[in-house]
């Protein structure tokens, strides 16, 4: 079976990874093709950079060459029109999939793949469909999550679910360690199904349960709302690791917090009587980090960043920045 796999950035590099084991294995799969993002700069001053698809390919090449196979083709058109149609059906594909790619298949590209096309997606559909779901996990403070390997559908998320891997969490994951252990966890469960993959795509069933769509993140939904309570601000923290980042606000400069979690003791630093404001630092916890009064409970921060500097442990951070006990977050200036 020749696949074309269709995915940009480093999640997906293993299941890329896996789909050339197979091809040098024997295990009937042909790595017809990769279709990624065309090169683009990272930095408005750097040269542009192919896709960690695109230089994982290459890495490929070296092995693929050493045992007699050929290079991998890569694809990078800006939109799938009648040139890239054109330059897909010559690879001659059977199947499609696709992980984390921007480009949309239309009826007319789909329709190059006799076995249709199929999308690894990081969630347990038909929840979080959309753009971000493992940031959208996080967020929701769910305990357990997993992958699902769906049909190509017209609309987005949509189609029938053909394998599903279920985890548990810690509720310490961040956006990247999370998408970490997506990449390996769905690279192994694509190995499974290919290997048996006519038998299984018959037995594909519907979507169950109500929809959730979580839409692409913007860099300002970022900004810390120190009235949400510890364990909210916490979830958003490690959600929003490793983009946009969580981030607050002293006079005109701009404070990232990098790490951080609730206080988990039952003693409180604000008398009874006279509660902290939400965004108060508080003092600190010579263990732990820096405290900070939420609106309900207490955050513990320990690593922070002002914007353009270096991130910094919470001691070395107070090293360094006179007078940060007692202001209050949002609102004061140093």
């Amino acid at each position: 079976m020749r696949v074309l796999f269709a995915g940009s950035p480093a999640i997906a590099v293993p299941s890329l990874r896996v789909l050339s084991e197979m091809e040098l294995e024997g295990k009937g799969i042909v790595l017809a093709g990769i279709l990624t993002n065309p090169d683009s700069r990272r930095s408005r001053r750097g040269h542009e950079e192919p896709t960690d698809v695109s230089a994982a390919a290459l890495e490929l090449d070296s092995i693929r060459k050493e045992r007699g196979f050929p290079p991998i083709p890569q694809l990078k058109p800006q939109k799938l029109d009648t040139q890239a149609r054109k330059e897909a059906a010559s690879l001659a594909p059977d199947l499609l999939v696709s992980f984390a790619c921007s480009h949309f298949f239309g009826p007319r590209f789909l329709a190059l793949f006799p076995k249709g096309g199929i999308n690894i997606h990081p969630s347990l559909l038909p929840k979080y469909r959309g753009a971000c779901p493992v940031p959208a996990v996080i967020l929701a403070r769910k305990k357990k999550t997993g992958i699902c390997i769906q049909r190509l559908a017209s609309e987005l998320d949509t189609g029938d679910i053909i394998a599903a891997d279920i985890f548990k969490l810690t509720g310490r994951e961040t956006s990247f360690s999370l998408c970490e252990t997506v990449s390996g966890r769905a690279a192994l469960l694509l190995r499974e199904l290919l290997v048996d993959f006519d038998s299984k795509a018959t037995a594909a069933c519907s979507q169950k349960g109500k929809a959730i769509y979580c839409r692409e993140l913007k860099k300002e939904e970022g900004l810390i709302d120190w009235n949400k309570s510890a364990v909210e601000i916490d979830a958003q923290v490690r959600a929003y690791t490793p983009w946009p980042l969580s981030f607050t606000c002293l006079g005109k400069d701009t404070l990232l917090i990098l790490e951080a979690q609730p206080l988990e003791t039952a003693n409180t630093i604000a008398e009874p009587n006279t509660p902290a404001a939400p965004g108060t630092v508080l003092g600190t916890d010579k263990d732990l980090g820096i405290l900070i009064q939420t609106g309900n409970g207490i955050l513990v921060v320990s690593r922070l960043q002002w914007q353009a500097k270096k991130a910094l442990d919470w001691k070395a951070f107070l090293n360094g920045t006179r007078n940060f006990i007692g202001i209050r977050l949002g609102t004061d200036k140093l």
